[in-house]
């Protein structure tokens, strides 16, 4: 009988060492910092998705109320919005920081206002401001943004808030009180709304916002004069009744109340201003 020869097992040494190799060969350290990366990534891509979505969608609105902006067949595009109230508005005297105006809307939309004007370059207050600096705003062209806070949800106020900020000629200010939850206001028209992703409110803004047609004083600024209005610490709004000595909507007293006479913006029209708007193509 032919004797074989028996092969020796792998011992338990071995086994150790072939195992050492094999975890030396696996680049575990650099597999686990890929894997962060690709997750870091991700997070910061998902957040910048959802974070820039507002904007993105906002983008989306504009360029769809672009066909309501004004052009020389079609002066003011607002008349073709639905729920858009026009009046004509008579008064535009200047009144004192201690003065009142008996407006006879809530918001109003335009009439006798302070001679100094709130800040309205994309400007977004938290809280309300003093009406009567709100309307100088109006008169330079600007749209006013308002909402009543106990009919709005912060994410609804979130989505106004985007349609404001960093838009030149653009103010927001919650209005207390007010009988609708959202009203925009230009010189002159107004438009109250229940919803903020109302489209209307997009098609408002690009038919108003400084239209040379309903804009008393053309190319007036948004800026205040240096040191005349605080915009980081407004004057606050009054809810309280103007009173009986409180000016009429027909008042157009010293435009030049307050110090701020002879000042482009400051109750008169600016030199060189002109009614014209693009031809239609």
């Amino acid at each position: 009988m032919a004797s074989g020869t028996k092969k020796k097992g792998k011992g338990v040494s071995d086994l150790r060492a072939a195992n050492a190799v094999n975890k030396k060969q696996v680049p575990w350290g650099t597999l686990i910092a890929v894997v962060v990366i690709v997750a870091f990534a991700a997070v910061v891509f998902g957040y910048y998705i959802v974070k820039s979505a507002p904007q993105r969608e906002q983008e989306a609105r504009e360029e769809s109320a672009a066909a309501f902006q004004p052009t020389a067949k079609n002066p003011d595009p607002s008349k073709d919005i639905e729920g858009v109230v026009i009046e004509e508005i008579e008064g535009r005297g200047h009144v004192g920081p201690d003065e009142r105006v008996a407006y006879d809307t809530e918001p109003p939309m335009g009439g006798p206002h302070e001679s100094v004007w709130a800040g309205c370059d994309g400007t977004v207050y938290e809280e309300g401001v003093r009406t009567e600096n709100m309307v100088h705003t109006l008169e330079h062209g600007a749209v006013w943004v308002t909402y009543n806070p106990d009919k709005l949800d912060a994410e609804a106020v979130d989505l106004l808030k985007v349609r404001v900020e960093n838009k030149p000629f653009t103010v927001m200010s919650p209005y207390p009180g007010m009988d609708s939850p959202i009203s925009v206001q230009a010189w002159g028209h107004q438009l109250k709304v229940d919803s903020a992703e109302d489209e209307r409110i997009d098609q408002f803004i690009a038919a108003l916002r400084t239209n040379p047609n309903t804009t008393p004083e053309v190319q007036a600024s948004c800026t205040p004069p240096p040191g005349s209005f605080d915009v980081d610490n407004p004057p606050p709004f009054n809810p309280e009744d103007p009173g009986k000595d409180a000016k009429p909507m027909d008042y157009n007293g010293d435009a030049g109340a307050g110090g701020m006479a002879g000042q482009p913006g400051a109750g008169q029209s600016v030199p060189g201003a002109g009614n014209k708007v693009p031809e239609d193509k």
